[in-house]
């Protein structure tokens, strides 16, 4: 008997290790109930399964088949959907999920640093958002649905993340992105379409984290970038012992009554500083799922001067990066420009506004221009209403088909004249329709140079939708520029009254 019951042991702890376990079909978290499916777009449905398993998905009266891959990896495309729901999606395999509450609509993927990052609720203790109490407590909207992904980096493309889809409530609202809730709110209401929007941003991060290692290490042009990482890795190698001098050098102020020493920025975190990290565990999990386009809010880490002069070889990189692993063709990239921040004279925002600016060379990109709206003393200013407002105007205008004006002026060309105050720059802009407007009557921020490129501030004034600009000392003017500074003061509108962008007319922006 007892040989028996051993036989039959034996022969069932054999038939477990020579049959594979089923594994239960399972999705990625970014396909979860109350998400939004973009419509117009072939709706993609993956995830994992056993190898070799069949899967099954259904969507309102669609269905489709396929089977899991070697690597238990599955993927179906169903057709394109008009906007709608409430749908429910099925998926079947060795078990069966369904997921309810699904609409089709548009789709925003929202990235960047801090001033994306900020919340409704603010930085505890150092930022908060304009009227952000009464922006929470009205942030109820049964079509915006949202999704925030969780702080990730990783040295390889990650395949999911940990976030689902949620409703837009108070409660949700309050700790996503303001800049991005702001954006989506008047999105759906002014197009009358459920939008889900993707809140994927990390403050105090540089934008060479953003961009897939794909790409940074096929262009000999973004070599230094590694460098840098080098530079700041072997910065950091003894982080302890510096931290405690730095807090003996603040204890010792403080024991003085004088004011604290100024620290080196270092970030809290090195791994979200590494190239390509936050690509691979912040964009990499989205990259499946279908958008309608893209909003986008940094370069503040980007300009100490050793590294200012190069965001504008990483920013336009980065759009190329993301539109080629999304594989949608040159779909909508709408950024914010830096805003008007004092910072300290070890950081050049003006060459990073530059490079923001010359991105709107690629095709389908807008920029709203926010120096004229910052804090000068606060990089994390509480004006984020007109931050999502001006975003959403690009949107309206370059991806719905709105005929709205969405940018103030922007620079087009500039060529020496004769005026009445002498030799002078007549400078032309675009998006100057119903003329150009100088806020305060007296405009300011404008400087010209000779072929010296040493420039002098400047009197400038409107003609019709020109600006002549020229100064007695400089009696050959070959270069004019605009709000060349940190924190410039700006009142050069359009009387659409958007302002316009801080710019030079130097072929090549000399680094720093």
């Amino acid at each position: 008997m007892k040989k028996n019951v051993f036989a039959l042991v034996t022969s069932l702890a054999l038939a477990f290790a020579t049959t594979p376990i089923r594994a239960e079909v399972r999705l990625p978290h970014i396909l979860s109930s109350h998400m939004v499916l973009q419509r117009g777009q072939p709706l993609h449905v993956w995830g994992w399964a056993t190898p070799g398993e069949k899967v099954a998905v259904a969507f309102h009266g669609v269905k489709a088949r396929t089977e899991a891959d070697d690597l238990g990896r599955w993927s179906i495309h169903l057709p394109p959907e008009q906007a709608g729901g409430p749908y429910s999606l099925t998926v079947s395999g060795a078990n069966r999920i369904t997921l309810t509450d699904v609409m089709v609509g548009d789709v925003w993927f929202a990235a960047g640093q801090s001033n994306m990052q900020l919340p409704l609720m603010g930085f505890p203790g150092s930022a908060v958002v304009r009227d952000g109490a009464k922006e929470i407590a009205n942030a109820t909207h049964a079509n915006v649905r949202l999704l925030h992904f969780p702080d990730q980096a990783s040295p390889y493309p990650q395949p999911d993340q940990g976030a689902t889809w949620t409703l837009c409530t108070p409660a949700t609202a309050s700790t996503f992105s303001a800049v991005a809730y702001f954006f989506a709110r008047e999105i759906a209401q002014r197009e009358h379409v459920t939008v889900g929007i993707v809140d994927s941003s990390w403050g105090g991060t540089p934008g060479e984290a953003w961009v897939s290692m794909d790409t940074l290490g096929a262009n000999a042009g973004l070599m230094p970038v590694f460098a840098e990482w080098a530079r700041i890795s072997d910065d950091n190698m003894d982080r302890p012992a510096i931290d405690a001098m730095w807090k003996r050098k603040d204890d010792a102020a403080r024991a003085a009554g004088k004011p604290l020493p100024w620290h080196p920025w270092q970030p809290d975190d090195l791994e979200s500083w590494a190239p390509s990290w936050l690509y691979n565990g912040m964009v990499a999990p989205a990259v499946n799922f279908p958008i309608r386009g893209v909003i986008w809010y940094q370069g503040a880490q980007n300009t100490p001067v050793e590294r200012a002069a190069m965001y504008q070889r990483i920013f336009p990189a980065l759009i190329h990066d993301w539109r080629k692993h999304w594989r949608e063709g040159d779909f909508p990239f709408l950024f914010v420009q830096l805003a008007n921040f004092t910072s300290v004279p070890a950081e050049n925002w003006a060459v990073v506004r530059e490079a923001q600016r010359r991105t709107l060379g690629l095709a389908n990109t807008a920029m709203a221009v926010t120096a004229d709206i910052g804090d000068p003393d606060n990089v994390h200013y509480a004006d984020k209403q007109d931050v999502g407002h001006r975003l959403a105007l690009a949107a309206l205008a370059l991806s719905y088909g709105a005929k709205v004006e969405y940018s103030g002026p922007l620079y087009r060309q500039a060529n020496p004249v004769g005026s009445p105050e002498g030799p002078a720059m007549r400078v032309w802009f675009d998006h100057v329709a119903g003329g150009l407007v100088a806020k305060g009557g007296t405009l300011t921020g404008f400087e010209v140079a000779g072929s010296d490129h040493r420039f002098v501030p400047a009197t400038a004034r409107i003609d019709g939708e020109t600006v002549l600009v020229s100064s007695p000392v400089v009696p050959h003017p070959a270069y004019v520029r605009y709000g060349w500074a940190n924190a410039p003061v700006l009142n050069l509108y359009n009387h659409a009254g958007l302002p316009a962008s801080p710019f030079t007319t130097e072929e090549n922006v000399p680094a720093p």
